[in-house]
Formats: C-alpha cells, sequence, structure tokens
C-alpha cells in the first residue's frame, strides 16, 4: 500500500525506547531515562519572554520560507563570529529544527548515482536519509581505540568517484568524540582534492569540555563546499521549540529555502523571535548548563568504570557516554532491554546508531545528578546478577 521509497526510510530508536519506558511507568514502574538527547533543564527566561513578547506583538502570521530577515542576520552574525568567518545573512536558513537541514542539504544535492559518506556509529537519521534520496550510504567505522574519532586514513581509502558528500559530527551523537584541528584540516584537504561536499552537523558545538570548537567551515576554501547544520535545541534548552538553522553557498541555501516553502512554508515567526534572544542574550544559562553537564560526565563515567564488565571512555563533548559492555557477553539490544525492563534503566542500544555500535550502550547524562547516581546502582545491580 505504501511508496515503495518508505520502505528506506529508517527512524530514531530513542522516541521508540522513550515509549516503552512510558508504557512501564504507566504500570507503576520506576524508570530512569537515560535514553533521550534531552536538556532536562527549562528554556532560559529570558528566551520565553522574548517569545511572549512576540506572541503579543503580533508575530503570528506567516513569515518567509527561509526565515525573518532579522533572524537570519542574527545566525549569520552569531555563526560567523563563533568560526572566525563573514557569513551572509543570505546563505542563512531557518528551519523548524535542524534535522530538516540534513534533510534539504541531502536532497538538494546528492543523486541516485551518488556515495555519502558518513560515521557509525552516528546518528541514525544520516543513513536514513542517504539511504530515501536513494544514494549509496558508505559507513566509516569509529573505533573506540581511536577514540571514536574518525579515521582520515579510512576516508582517504572509502572515497571513489561518485563520492558527494561527507557527514561530519563533532562533538558527536553518540559518542562524545571530537575531531582535533589537525583532522578537519586533512579532512578538508581530501575534500577539495576530490571535490566533494560536507555537511558539517555542529549542532554540539557549544556542549564541549576542553579546548575551543574548530569547524571546517572556518578554513578556506570550505565555505564553498560546506553545509552548516545547527540549532537551538541542545544549548538552550529548547528542543520543542523545534528551531535549527542551515548555512550554504547561496545556490543550495536558496534550494533548501525552496524545501522549506514546500514542506513547512515557513518556521514559526514568534519562535525565531525567541531564537534571536538565544543568539544574542545572556548566555550564563547556557555556560552554566554545560558546566552542570561536566559534572554528570565524570559521575557517569567514574560510576560505570566502577562497574566490573563495564569500560567507559570520557567524552570530550555532548552529553552521552557510549559504554564498552563486550564483557558481559550480551549483543547491545539484549542489555538494553534487560536494562529497560529489569532494572527501570532507558538506554539505547549501540546497534541504533548502526551496525558498529554493537557492544556499546548509549547513556544521556541529561538528567540530574541524584537519577544517575540510581541509575548506576540499578546498572550494577543488573550486571551482578548475571555474574
Amino acid at each position: 500500500m505504501l511508496a515503495k521509497a518508505t520502505a528506506r526510510l529508517g527512524t530514531e530508536t530513542a522516541f521508540e525506547v522513550l515509549a516503552k519506558a512510558r508504557a512501564l511507568e504507566a504500570e507503576g514502574r520506576s524508570v530512569v531515562h537515560l535514553e533521550i538527547g534531552e536538556p532536562d533543564f527549562d528554556t532560559p527566561p529570558h528566551i520565553v519572554e522574548a517569545a511572549i513578547r512576540a506572541l503579543r506583538d503580533g508575530y503570528t502570521h506567516y513569515g518567509p520560507s527561509a526565515g525573518l530577515p532579522e533572524a537570519r542576520a542574527a545566525v549569520a552574525d552569531y555563526a560567523g563570529r563563533m568560526r572566525g568567518i563573514t557569513i551572509p545573512a543570505e546563505h542563512v536558513v531557518i528551519m523548524p529544527g535542524a534535522k530538516p537541514v540534513l534533510f534539504f542539504g541531502i536532497l538538494s544535492l546528492v543523486n541516485p548515482e551518488d556515495e555519502v559518506i558518513y560515521p557509525n556509529p552516528a546518528f541514525p537519521i544520516y543513513e536514513s536519509v542517504i539511504n530515501y534520496a536513494g544514494a549509496r550510504a558508505v559507513p566509516i567505522a569509529l573505533r573506540e581505540d581511536n577514540d571514536f574519532n574518525l579515521d582520515v586514513e579510512d576516508l582517504a581509502r572509502a572515497i571513489t568517484p561518485r563520492t558527494k558528500m561527507l557527514i561530519l559530527n563533532s562533538p558527536a551523537n553518540p559518542t562524545g568524540g571530537v575531531l582535533s584541528r589537525g583532522d578537519i584540516e586533512a579532512i578538508a584537504a581530501l575534500a577539495q582534492k576530490h571535490d566533494f561536499w560536507v555537511l558539517a552537523d555542529e549542532i554540539y558545538a557549544r556542549i564541549l569540555y576542553e579546548g575551543e570548537h574548530f569547524s571546517i567551515m572556518s578554513l578556506p576554501g570550505m565555505p564553498e563546499r560546506t553545509i552548516l547544520l545547527d540549532g537551538h535545541s541542545k544549548t538552550w534548552a529548547m528542543t520543542g521549540w523545534r528551531l535549527g538553522y542551515g548555512i550554504a553557498p547561496l545556490p543550495v541555501a536558496q534550494m533548501m529555502s525552496r524545501f522549506m516553502t514546500n514542506c513547512n512554508s515557513c518556521t514559526a515567526s514568534f519562535v525565531q523571535k525567541a531564537g534571536i534572544a538565544a543568539l544574542q542574550g545572556s548566555q550564563s544559562d547556557a555556560e552554566a548548563m554545560v558546566a552542570e553537564f561536566k559534572r554528570r560526565r565524570d559521575l557517569i563515567v567514574d560510576g560505570l568504570n566502577a562497574i566490573p564488565g563495564i569500560s567507559c571512555r570520557r567524552p570530550r563533548g555532548a552529553f552521552y557516554v557510549f559504554p564498552n559492555v563486550t564483557q558481559l557477553g550480551m549483543k547491545s539490544a539484549a542489555c538494553a532491554d534487560g536494562l529497560l525492563r529489569e532494572a527501570g534503566v532507558a538506554s539505547l542500544a549501540g546497534t541504533a546508531f548502526g551496525a558498529h555500535g554493537e557492544g556499546y550502550l548509549r547513556f544521556s547524562y541529561a538528567n540530574s545528578q541524584a537519577n544517575i547516581r540510581e541509575a548506576l546502582s540499578r546498572v550494577a545491580r543488573f550486571v551482578e546478577a548475571r555474574r
């Protein structure tokens, strides 16, 4: 009954696990939620107030498909200052969340005969959209012994004459890995040598615990072949506001705007006004949130490493840990399911992020320290019961 192309669409397992966890809670079970990639903080008050003012001021009507001019200018200024480059406002497209940037960017550039290289394990929607576009998805394994970073030599071997695009994600979901400047420079050199595009997913750029974020778009020759994906969800705890943006060369930005016209008409105007307040207002709440995430990171990493049979690297960014559970003698999916049903801890199997995630789990530490401690205690009891 459904169109054949729909068979190529994947899903995001986090929402499926969340639904299972909610069902258990409805039965009276206690569940600690470490499955969903969502800050547990409220949106900063000055951003909320900006939205309320915008509603009262009548920002409740259609706006331009590419975004309000003042919102595009604010993004161009913010993103340009952060990356040390000048970004024309007309290269910015405001969208309802960052996922449309991924969808519209790939559909704007990739043909069915093309190849798109992407990291694995990684955000599962990468592979889903590549497949839906009819292109060939080419995974690059992110290995624990390389701190879950993309290996430049592996990338060089994966490039063919049909390579059209590379997807980069740093800081990364689900591993928290962060690419070094040297690796990014080497990747940029390959992109220019072999003439392929880079879709740089930098949604976690502000959630970094060591050093400063470095973007491939900052390098000479790369703004002309890069689509930058970013948004407000993670940095300012605005997941439900659905506000993201893409930055791309003008022809690509114009095509993404045309996709917006066809799919969404526009992004809610009052939400864009709130987004301007996020970019231009006080950053103290965002900075305090990252500081708390760092404390939670250390808590969960140390706690997991204290459990026999589990080992966990200390991520440098995002708010996820990706512990190795191979010594438990269980497949990732079975381990995650057992933790949920028997221990009341909601997590994701590493394979939810690709085949190379087997042997790992993903825990989001976007939850309170008290809940993380409770989750660690439950995980320890679950493991001990199997020894």
